[in-house]
């Protein structure tokens, strides 16, 4: 009898499939506009100051520090300078109307904010004694030219593109979207609006997997349901691995007499891992068939969704060039008892209650999809670990996928 090999802790597994990476080499370079949720190709330097003058915080008078030393101070207003426009030099005894954003005219140094001003027809009555460089933003007090302000690999969010264009850089080196292919195994498995025969179910996970690939930027190319036979599986493997960087399916990991996903897998190509000590999610598959990379999900909706948040998502994003691909976790209070210590990692779907601490959805099942839309984020529990109500856990929030 052949001795079972013991399952991969989830953290064995995960070194696994990133050390196995090949990571994308092709970029294209996009308008900065459009590069929002792309994946930054190359570190991203200055060129210039920013802000690139001394500019004023605050909407109010320019003014000499040295004229204002001895309480409320009379000075006659020479000039007046909006935002984009230049002053000339201040001289002594004297002030300047001045907006937010403007540059600060050379001779002032200091910036008193209008609500501690008296305007009295062409003069000011300073009622503030200011320091020397009050309400004044430096040139490069934010960045400095050289600096280097994105790293490869980095995600563009809206700041980060915002970032980009206040130092002048109109467009980016993205990497390429990677190319996924995706088909999804079982003769039970109909699609939504069509005729719900006795013994089917809806193939949920085709929407779920979908919506998550394409949420990371990926280009899916969708073979549907697959035939439960060897042939069909096998015949889909084949197409999938052409023009594709990865594979992903759903179901047919197991071993049950219709799961053909393994020896199809072994027969066009070849396996590198199957079967973690995860919950939900210990059917996983992964390997390669062709040049593409192959990861076979679970069939189960929860298991589905849940092992490609922690195995497919970090795989796909060090593809990208990103290094740190762990999503934030924190420290939460459980107010829930949890006393059936598994043997595997477990999961589990918890929401975030009014008093801080986090709530349980009622029924743990791989097959309840509703425990994930009612969650805000998953409890990680070791494998062997109780939880007693007022613990703190470890919590990983659905937004930090």
């Amino acid at each position: 009898m052949t001795e079972k090999k013991p399952l991969l802790r989830v953290d064995q597994a995960l070194e696994c499939l990133l050390q196995a990476v090949r990571p994308l080499t092709e970029f294209e370079a996009l308008p900065t506009i459009s590069a929002l949720g792309r994946i930054l190709a190359q570190a991203q330097v200055s060129l210039l100051d920013v802000p690139p003058m001394d500019n004023s915080q605050m909407d109010g008078y320019a003014v000499r520090a040295a004229d204002c030393v001895h309480g409320p101070a009379r000075l006659q207003v020479t000039q007046r300078i909006p935002a984009g426009q230049i002053g000339y030099p201040l001289l002594a005894g004297t002030a300047a109307r001045i907006f937010t954003g403007a540059m600060i005219p050379p001779g002032a140094d200091a910036v008193v904010m209008q609500e501690q001003c008296v305007a009295d027809d062409d003069e000011v009555i300073i009622k503030h004694v200011p320091k020397a460089g009050e309400w004044v933003r430096r040139r490069g007090e934010d960045i400095q030219v050289g600096a280097t302000i994105l790293a490869a690999g980095t995600k563009l969010g809206a700041a980060e593109l915002g970032l980009a264009a206040s130092v002048g850089l109109a467009s980016l080196p993205v990497v390429r979207k990677p190319k996924v292919a995706v088909f999804f195994t079982g003769d039970e498995l109909a699609m939504p609006g069509e005729e719900l025969k006795p013994g089917a179910i809806y193939n949920s996970n085709r929407f779920t997997l979908t919506g998550l690939l394409q949420s990371m930027g990926c280009e899916v190319t969708d073979f549907g349901i697959v035939p439960d036979t060897l042939e069909a599986t096998r015949d889909t493997l084949r197409k999938a691995a052409q023009g594709h960087d990865l594979i992903v399916t759903s179901g047919g990991v197991s071993v049950g007499e219709e799961d053909h996903i393994r020896p199809a897998v072994d027969a066009e190509g070849r396996l590198n891992m199957w079967q973690i000590a995860v919950k939900p999610g210990k059917p996983l598959a992964f390997g390669e068939v062709g040049q593409a990379f192959f990861m076979g999900l679970p069939g189960n909706p929860v298991s589905s969704f849940v092992t490609f948040l922690l195995f497919v998502r970090p795989f796909i994003l060090r593809m990208q060039g990103v290094t740190d691909v762990s999503p934030k976790a924190y420290s939460v209070r459980a107010d829930f008892n949890w006393l059936k210590a598994d043997r595997r990692q477990e999961y589990l779907r918890a929401r975030l209650n009014a008093n801080g601490g986090l709530d349980l959805f009622s029924n743990q099942s791989s097959g309840v999809l509703s425990s994930a839309v009612w969650g805000d984020g998953l409890v990680e529990v070791k494998a062997g670990q109780l939880v007693h109500a007022g613990e703190m856990v470890r919590f990983i929030p659905f937004s930090s996928f």
